[in-house]
């Protein structure tokens, strides 16, 4: 039989379970079943030791209810669920195949079981002078139908799950691709921000404004007269903005939109370091940090 999960496949499955709702271990191994139409369940000694241990990660935790332990996906365990996005992406990819292999082996089990009971019968007719009793033949073929029946309707299951997995799969893809390009791009949109509205004031922002669109580095003062001119390009030119070119996309937009963060947190302590912070300037810097946050969250926040 085919491995229907591959190492360490599991436990990330068991995430995705509980992040949908808090679920016992026996209603894990149910649900596992029905996921893969009745072709595959996992033993208890398979998933309430893998539960156990991501409750000791501190990705899960439990409640007692009734007697049994109840398991939740902590902010943990989420947070590891949208780190691996991508990899979530490719397991439903090999469920889909794991149902096809099973079904598969399901449907050379009935085809040889189909010909051995022919040859047996046939054997039977054969060696014998009387012909087979009507009951004993009608009884065989019934038996056949119903096992070409069954084998048909879970040849059928299997399809429709390897389609649901596939469509899933594509979507959650498109997802992760448009989240991306929504937070690369306000992330640009802030830095154009930042530049109109501090490009005047001199100080640690304005010059970190000035160093994210291109800017030379020299005083704030030196390129006061070039600032509008420089926002309106960067903002509606089909050419990338400079700021973190350098880059390059990694495939993982929850990887991707780190290193930009990080990016960002590194220029704001340069630009602190060279030219000093005072009450003041932190004041106005906290204010539009905020706002950058807000706007950052609206924008990763699901649409509806």
């Amino acid at each position: 039989m085919p491995p229907v999960f591959a190492h360490g496949r599991l436990r990330l499955y068991l995430l995705k379970l509980l992040d949908e709702a808090p679920r016992h271990g026996y209603e894990v191994i149910r649900l596992l079943e029905e996921r893969f139409q009745g072709l595959y369940a996992p033993s208890a000694g398979t998933v309430y030791p893998r539960l156990a241990k991501l409750e000791a990660e501190g990705l899960v935790t439990y409640a007692t209810e009734g007697g049994r332990k109840v398991y939740s996906i902590t902010e943990a365990g989420r947070a590891e669920l949208a780190d691996r996005g991508g990899e979530l992406a490719d397991l439903e990819l090999e469920i889909r195949d794991s149902v096809s292999e099973l079904a598969a082996e399901i449907r050379d089990d009935v085809r040889g079981a189909a010909g051995a009971l022919r040859r047996e019968m046939r054997a039977a007719a054969s060696a014998s002078a009387a012909p087979v009793e009507d009951a004993s033949w009608a009884a065989a073929k019934e038996e056949l139908r119903k096992a070409k029946q069954e084998w048909k309707e879970q040849a059928r299951r299997a399809k429709d799950e390897s389609r649901r997995a596939r469509e899933e799969a594509q979507q959650a893809r498109r997802q992760a691709k448009e989240a991306q390009e929504r937070a690369r791009e306000e992330v640009m949109r802030i830095a154009v921000q930042f530049q109109e509205q501090f490009a005047k004031s001199g100080g640690v922002l304005g010059n970190l404004a000035g160093s994210w669109l291109g800017g030379t580095g020299k005083d704030t003062a030196t390129t006061t007269t070039t600032t509008t001119d420089a926002a309106s390009a960067s903002a509606s030119t089909a050419a990338g903005p400079r700021w973190a070119e350098d880059l390059a996309p990694t495939g993982d937009p929850a990887r991707d939109l780190d290193r930009l963060l990080d990016r960002f947190r590194d220029d704001v302590r340069d630009a602190a370091r060279d030219h000093g912070v005072t009450p003041a300037k932190l004041a106005e810097a906290r204010a539009h940090l905020a706002a950058a946050a807000d706007r950052l969250a609206e924008t990763l926040r699901p649409k509806r």
